[in-house]
């Protein structure tokens, strides 16, 4: 599981945006996003580098990344 700060991302569909661009790595990550934080935790095999650049591709800076 991963955890991005993602700048930018301040409504709901930002959110839907950025779901959208993580489960198009992954269709099956499960995706959990607070928005007041703008913080999404990601539950993939996917490696991080490869969600965090599905995020920026989006029009998302991601800020912070984190392995939990």
């Amino acid at each position: 599981m991963y955890e991005f700060q993602v700048e930018k991302m301040n409504c709901g569909g930002c959110a839907s945006s950025v779901k959208r661009s993580v489960q198009g790595v992954d269709s099956s990550a499960k995706v959990d996003i607070d928005l007041s934080s703008r913080t999404v935790r990601v539950d993939t095999e996917v490696d991080i580098d490869k969600v965090k650049a599905a995020i920026i591709e989006a029009g998302y800076p991601v800020a912070g990344s984190t392995k939990l």
